[in-house]
């Protein structure tokens, strides 16, 4: 946990490693690739598969590691599925067939001149 500007200062450089190592669910690609066209080398990559003794410190980190791995797998995809849940509750998918009449809103139009509160907010209806 980050608990001052030192610590933080200590544990960025890490972090951005991580961020830009994993694979993004919008892209299916980690940023390394989609920026530099390669991935990172990270410290496990670098590990010897050949020893034969491991220190036990080092295997209990190497455990304790995976867990909270996993534990952060899990919590990102409940987060995701609970915001997917919460935007389907609250928005529907209009269904518009052709003929429909359907009104433009006018709020991001910008080179509508004159007085905002007289400006009409939505332009006249079109046909689909």
């Amino acid at each position: 946990m980050i608990q001052t500007l030192e610590d933080m200062c200590t544990l960025l450089p890490a972090l951005e490693l991580a961020y830009k190592a994993s694979i993004h669910a919008s892209t299916n690609q980690n940023p390394s690739i989609l920026e530099k066209g390669w991935n990172p080398k990270l410290p496990q990559d670098s590990l010897r598969k050949d020893l034969i003794e491991i220190h036990p410190t080092a295997a209990s980190l190497k455990g304790m590691l995976g867990k909270a791995r996993k534990h952060a797998v899990r919590c990102m995809e409940d987060s995701f599925s609970y915001a997917k849940d919460k935007w389907d509750k609250s928005h529907a998918t209009p269904a518009f067939k052709v003929g429909d009449l359907i009104l433009v809103s006018t709020t991001n139009f910008n080179n509508i001149k004159g007085c905002k509160k007289l400006k009409d907010t939505f332009a006249r209806p079109f046909v689909i």
